[in-house]
């Protein structure tokens, strides 16, 4: 069974209320994500609880998002966040004082940062490069690397001003030398069609509130089988660990090896909460297919801001090319805070648009319009009806 596209609004009731443009903060649960939660929590109420069914989800789960982004199921493990996912691989890394590792902060979300300066303190070396004009600097990055450097990271699209980062060059770029190409994925899981082995991509942290329709607390981390089997974890639980057919809760003899790839990294009884959500929204985002989501979803955000730019408003990176994915924001960075603007006219428009049921956010000083597949033309034409109004009155 297939889904239509222009109708996958019907399947999120949210869509009711509001014109939602804001996928990048957190993403829509459909109807039929809440009632298997529904279900799932009259099991736990009326102590009606399988949890050998629980772990035959979970492998389920780990298989459907090894899938999503052409993945083999072992190199996937389950996280909380991003920002675990990225520490896993940061501190299981054999770092040596003199070892380096590219980074572009000043566009990146503090989880793509702070697990790489907690490596100061083992006299790990952090390259530091500069946007150019809001775009992740691959070629800048790819000029830092030297002998000594052990990883590159970036985002798959970035947290300001949400533009797509050239991974296939990147990616190509890192493999040939050796050194690790570490993602965060958190805007563009389940919007854009990334496929880990095409980009060669080395580790990739996602979350579940986003783009997968999920809830908080879950991430999956992809770390690429042979890179994994490098890794010693920094944290160690009998998940990572592998007994073979043995209980979860047997200890064995205190000789152990390694679970296979990622599940190294697999820490204890997971959210399987979050998990009964998430194996229904990566089923019903399969049925979608991701290429196709992908195509729509970009083609309402390249007619989004093509109708801005129509109406003089000052859209980040001009007018529609590779570099924009799902994400279209407006004004100028770094004119305020993380969720703030000091201009004021960017203020009003937002007042206005979120006083007429448009949801969207306001990030590092620009406004934000974040797309996915329950979006519509429908709601496209509304955002500029409602700045048109908004000029004519400013």
């Amino acid at each position: 069974m297939s889904v239509d596209l222009s109708q996958a609004y019907r399947d999120f009731p949210a869509t009711e209320r509001w014109t939602y443009m804001d996928v990048s903060a957190r993403g829509l649960v459909p109807r039929c994500a809440r009632d298997v939660l529904v279900q799932h929590l009259d099991e736990r109420m009326f102590a009606e609880v399988n949890k050998n069914g629980y772990f035959d989800m979970m492998e389920r789960v780990r298989g459907r998002f090894a899938r999503h982004i052409h993945a083999h199921p072992d190199e996937v493990a389950f996280t909380k966040n991003v920002t675990e996912g990225i520490a896993a691989i940061a501190a299981s890394i054999d770092w040596r004082a003199g070892d380096n590792l590219v980074i572009c902060p000043e566009i990146e979300h503090p989880a793509n940062v702070y697990a790489w300066l907690n490596l100061q303190r083992r006299g790990v070396e952090l390259r530091m490069v500069a946007p150019r004009a809001g775009h992740m600097p691959v070629e800048d990055m790819v000029a830092k690397i030297d002998a000594r450097t052990r990883v590159v990271t970036c985002a798959t699209v970035s947290f300001a001003p949400g533009f797509r980062t050239d991974l296939a060059t990147l990616g190509a770029a890192c493999r040939s030398r050796g050194v690790m190409l570490v993602v965060d994925a958190a805007q563009s899981i389940g919007v854009l069609a990334d496929d880990v082995e095409q980009l060669k991509i080395d580790a990739y942290a996602a979350s579940t509130q986003k783009g997968l329709l999920g809830l908080y607390g879950m991430g999956f981390l992809y770390c690429r089988r042979e890179c994994a089997e490098q890794l010693q974890p920094a944290y160690l639980s009998r998940f990572g660990v592998d007994l073979g057919d043995a209980s979860e809760a047997d200890l064995g003899n205190f000789e152990y090896r390694l679970a296979a790839g990622a599940r190294r990294f697999d820490l204890g009884n997971y959210n399987f909460t979050a998990a009964v959500n998430v194996d229904v929204s990566l089923e019903y985002l399969e049925r979608c297919g991701q290429p196709a989501i992908e195509t729509y979803v970009l083609d309402l955000s390249h007619r989004l801001a093509r109708g801005l730019i129509d109406l003089g408003l000052p859209v980040s990176g001009g007018a529609p090319g590779p570099h924009l994915a799902h994400i279209v924001t407006v004004g100028e960075m770094s004119a305020g805070g993380h969720d703030s603007t000091s201009d004021a006219r960017m203020q009003s428009l937002y007042d206005h648009l979120t006083e007429h049921g448009v949801k969207l956010s306001i990030r590092r000083g620009v406004l934000r319009f974040s797309l996915h597949l329950y979006n519509t033309a429908r709601d496209v034409e509304r955002v500029l009806e409602l700045v048109r109004e908004w000029r004519q009155r400013h």
